[in-house]
Parts: structure tokens; C-alpha cells; sequence
């Protein structure tokens, strides 16, 4: 079969594709046939070589793949059959023509939906719904404030805050994403680059900050973040995109208002927490994405690349002008 590959560590010209061994499905696992795969910040570290895939997963790039079942190993319980239309979030593998996935770990994708949009669902929209609902406990009426909101995770988060009944307020680098948030549901959004979004938060929430920091950029916004959060409030940190490092005086801060910071990675959970996440997901989530729901849950492609124009996409996100998912496709 055909996978995105990479010899060495580096830039996005290290990667091309290249003919492995097609995989076998084990115990109580599934074949799959991908159709798409979207990219993730966690493929650009791993081809840096700074984000190593866990202990016993394929070192084929891609955390999430949506396609068609194409066998069944041995042990499984009859939950899935050849040909049925599913998706997942992957510990790695996802961006070739094959992967195998534990048989807890699909998901059935919404009728209607191409793999396209099926390929942009497992990690955004998984990871939202894990650090808002299981993480962050959000409840109706609360205020969630989304960093990097038109990402892929934060145009996820944007709709299921509002499923919640809870008010969404974003970040983004440009107008043009800022938009983009409106569009999805954002209550308010603020431009990073020319605006103290801390100032603005407390403006827009006469003073009082939110509830629960979504936050995937980490050191340098440590002390901005604290200023908007409400006593008692949730600050949640899942990525570290401007560098861990703080300098001052976080930890009086932070007890000055009786708030906690909390850290997640989907990626290293054990499986048993992985299949709650999506167990729940697919029952209290998922139906949304039919048509004629109300609120309708809707993902977000940027742009579609084939497999083997993979550096291409790669560089797209590096530039950071994706909004939304940018999704690879296999060969036919």
C-alpha cells in the first residue's frame, strides 16, 4: 500500500510517498480502507522529530482517517461489517491507503456525510468535546474562551459550546478568521495580533471574565489569560504553540483567584479513556451532524490535497492560513 513517509526529521520536503506492507488486522481489530485523512499540528512535530508516536503505534503520520471496512481480525464482536462507512481517531497511520483500528475506537460516519468531511470529525471534534465536557465539566450559560478559533479544533469547540447552551469567544490571527468564528456561532471574537484580547474579554463580559480558557498556545499568554479569568474559573492548556516558558508570578495569580489550570493530550490517554470519550461522543454528539438537527454540527475543510502532494499541505499549515481542517486524500 501506498503511505505518507519521512527518513529523517525536517521540513516538509523530507516527506514523500512510499510502498509498505499493507497492515493485518490483530485481535479484536479492523481493516480499513482510508479515503481521507486530515492533517494535525502533531503530524508537523512529528516530521520535526519533537512529537514521537506512543509506544507500539505505526510511525505513518495521521491521527484520524475516515473510510470503509475492509476486513475483520479475529475477536471481534460483530459491531462492524465489510463495507460500512467509518471513521477514527488514530494513534498514527491514518495517511495511507490501509490502517488497522481497534473495533472500540470507530465510528460510524453521519449519513449523507462524503469521507471528506468525515476525515475532518475524530481529532478536532473529539478533542473539543473531551476538553470541554470531561476536562472543563461546561455548563449552560457559562462563558468559554477559545483560542486559535478557527482552527480546526476551535471551529469544533465554537459549535459545542453553543450545543452546551454556553457562550463561545474567540481568538484569531486575521479578520478574515474572525469571520469565519461569526459564522460558526462565535458570540465575539478579537484579533490577537492588534488587540489585548484580555482587555476586550472583560469589556465584553462587563468585567467579570470567563469561565474556561481553551488554550493551545501556552507560555506567551499566560499572564493575558489570568487577567480575563473569572474567580474560580477553568484555564485549560493543550498545546504549547508559543513555547512553555513562564516568567512572573503565575502560581499568586492563579491562587488570587482560586483557579485551576488543567493539561490534556489526547494522543497518551489509555484506550479505556479514549473509547469513553468517543463513546459519549457518538451519543450525544454525533446525531447533530445529521441533516435537518437542530443545532446541525457542521465541520470545516479548508482545502483537500491528494497524497502525494503531502508536503504541500504541510507547508499550508505551517504558514497557518488554514481555517478549518486541511484533508488529505488516498488514491482511488
Amino acid at each position: 500500500m501506498l503511505a505518507a513517509y519521512f527518513d529523517c526529521p525536517g521540513g516538509p520536503e523530507n516527506l514523500y510517498v512510499k510502498e509498505v506492507m499493507k497492515p493485518h488486522p490483530g485481535e479484536g481489530e479492523v481493516l480499513v480502507k482510508v479515503s481521507a485523512s486530515a492533517l494535525n499540528r502533531a503530524d508537523l512535530l512529528q516530521r520535526r522529530g519533537k512529537y514521537p508516536p506512543p509506544k507500539g503505534a505505526s510511525d505513518i503520520l495521521g491521527l484520524e482517517a475516515a473510510g470503509s471496512v475492509a476486513g475483520l481480525g479475529p475477536g471481534c464482536k460483530g459491531r462492524w461489517k465489510v463495507g460500512d462507512a467509518v471513521m477514527a481517531l488514530l494513534s498514527g497511520g491514518g495517511q495511507a491507503e490501509y490502517v488497522t483500528v481497534p473495533e472500540g475506537y470507530l465510528m460510524p460516519i453521519p449519513n449523507d456525510m462524503a469521507f471528506i468531511q468525515a476525515a475532518a470529525i475524530p481529532e478536532a471534534w473529539l478533542t473539543a468535546f473531551q476538553l470541554l465536557h470531561f476536562v472543563g465539566k461546561v455548563q449552560k450559560g457559562e462563558r468559554v474562551l477559545i483560542h486559535a478559533g478557527a482552527s480546526g479544533v476551535g471551529m469544533a469547540a465554537i459549535q459545542l459550546v453553543r450545543l452546551a447552551k454556553a457562550i463561545p469567544i474567540v481568538t484569531a490571527g486575521t479578520q478574515e478568521k474572525l469571520k469565519a468564528t461569526a459564522k460558526a456561532g462565535a458570540a465575539v471574537g478579537f484579533n490577537y495580533k492588534n488587540e489585548d484580547f484580555s482587555e476586550k474579554v472583560l469589556a465584553f463580559t462587563q468585567g467579570s471574565g470567563v469561565d474556561i480558557i481553551l488554550d493551545c498556545v501556552g507560555g506567551s499568554y499566560w499572564e493575558k489569560n489570568l487577567n480575563c479569568l473569572s474567580t474560580d474559573g477553568r484555564w485549560i492548556i493543550y498545546g504549547l504553540l508559543s513555547g512553555g516558558e513562564v516568567h512572573g508570578d503565575l502560581l499568586a495569580r492563579l491562587l488570587s483567584k482560586r483557579a485551576s489550570i488543567h493539561t490534556s493530550l489526547l494522543r497518551s490517554r489509555d484506550k479505556e479513556a479514549s473509547n469513553g470519550y468517543q463513546q459519549s461522543f457518538t451519543e450525544d454528539a454525533l446525531p447533530y451532524f445529521s441533516g435537518g438537527t437542530f443545532p446541525h454540527l457542521q465541520p470545516l475543510v479548508d482545502s483537500v490535497y491528494p497524497l502525494h502532494k503531502i508536503a504541500e499541505a504541510h507547508r499550508l499549515m505551517e504558514e497557518n492560513k488554514n481555517i478549518g481542517k486541511i484533508v488529505i486524500k488516498m488514491p482511488e
